[in-house]
Order: C-alpha cells, then sequence, then structure tokens
C-alpha cells in the first residue's frame, strides 16, 4: 500500500493502464412537465405562507404576487439541481456496479477486493478516483449526487419537498448521507490510483 499524504493508495501489479467502463450520463432527468412542476412549486409558496398579504394595499398586493412568483421559480430551478444530481448519482452507483464485473474479471485488478475497500461502503474509493480524474460534471457534486441517490430510490416529488428542504437542506443532506455511508467502510479507505485508470464520461 501506498501512502501519499493523508491518503493510502492500493498497490496495482504491473504497469499498464486499466481501462474502467465508461460511465454513461443520462443528460435529461427524469421530471415533470414544467407547467406543472409550477403550479406545484406556487402551491407551495402559497401552503407555507411564504409571502405575507397586504390585501389593503394594490401595490403591495402586486408586489407580494411577484415575490411569490420569483419564489416560486426559485423553487422549481433548485428541484431541477437536485433531480439532476440524483440523476447524476444513480449513474455513478451505475457505472461502480459495472467496475465490480470489470474488477472481477481482471487478474491484476481481483485481489483488490478487499474489505477495506469493497464492497459496499467501500466504493466511495470509486467516488474519490471519479473525483481525483476530474471529470467533468457540469457543476455537480458527485458525494453530494452519490448522496442523495442512496436516499432516495428515485427522485422526490416537488410536492412532497419543504421549501425548507427546496432552499436549504437539500445539499447538507445529500453529503450527510454520502458521509455515514462511506464511514462505513473503515478507516483508512484506500483509494484507486488515478494514474493507473482510465475513465470516459459519454453523456447520453
Amino acid at each position: 500500500m501506498d501512502i501519499l499524504g493523508n491518503r493510502s493508495y492500493v498497490e496495482i501489479s504491473g504497469g499498464a493502464i486499466h481501462e474502467l467502463p465508461p460511465l454513461l450520463v443520462h443528460a435529461h432527468a427524469p421530471v415533470r412537465r414544467l407547467d406543472r412542476m409550477m403550479d406545484m412549486a406556487s402551491q407551495l409558496v402559497e401552503i407555507e405562507d411564504l409571502v405575507p398579504a397586504h390585501p389593503l394595499d394594490d401595490l403591495a398586493g402586486d408586489a407580494a404576487a411577484q415575490r411569490k412568483m420569483d419564489l416560486a421559480v426559485n423553487l422549481v430551478e433548485r428541484y431541477l439541481g437536485l433531480v439532476k444530481h440524483w440523476q447524476w448519482g444513480a449513474d455513478v452507483l451505475e457505472w461502480i456496479r459495472q467496475c465490480e464485473i470489470t474488477f472481477e474479471h481482471k487478474p491484476a485488478l481481483r485481489p483488490l477486493l478487499h474489505p477495506d475497500l469493497w464492497p459496499h461502503a467501500g466504493r466511495a474509493s470509486f467516488v474519490t478516483l471519479l473525483e481525483d480524474k476530474a471529470v467533468p460534471t457540469s457543476g455537480v457534486d458527485l458525494e453530494q449526487a452519490v448522496g442523495l441517490r442512496l436516499t432516495f430510490r428515485k427522485p422526490p416529488a416537488i410536492d412532497i419537498c419543504s421549501d425548507q428542504f427546496l432552499l436549504y437542506l437539500d445539499s447538507t443532506l445529500g453529503s450527510a448521507a454520502y458521509n455515514a455511508w462511506s464511514g462505513k467502510g473503515g478507516t483508512p479507505v484506500s483509494s484507486l490510483p488515478p494514474e493507473r485508470f482510465a475513465v470516459n464520461v459519454h453523456v447520453m
């Protein structure tokens, strides 16, 4: 095992660069129609009474209506970001499953199937590998994305999300879920040396 800084890396025999399965990313996440999402977001703004009404002041009433519309738009944008992260998380976990198969079929990689790296929470080593390889993610935080996929089997509908979740808690929930999951792999979890692997990302 090689140690570099505060991280340890597994040793891989030989000097070959191993081609891992391509990471297939779905560009369009499964979402409802935008008009329906706007309706649901507007209902959420009304139900949560996020903008106080001023019925005796026409100008204030117009301003309140505009604020409600702005909040609804903001909630939809945050929701679409959540679904995008969830989809990335689902695609990364499927990629990890494909990597498992690849490791099983390569003699040089099969010995790495060790409890400190594999299975379950030790799969976080593959998320770290993607980060080390600086794969393009279009602004998606991989750990948050995987955490959201670990939390939700499918993307939660916008009408079951609270305003607080969409505005403040979605990112912290994903990060907390990922940290809890990766922390179950034992300490330390050995990293995969990025220079020994080739990873390609294909947007579908």
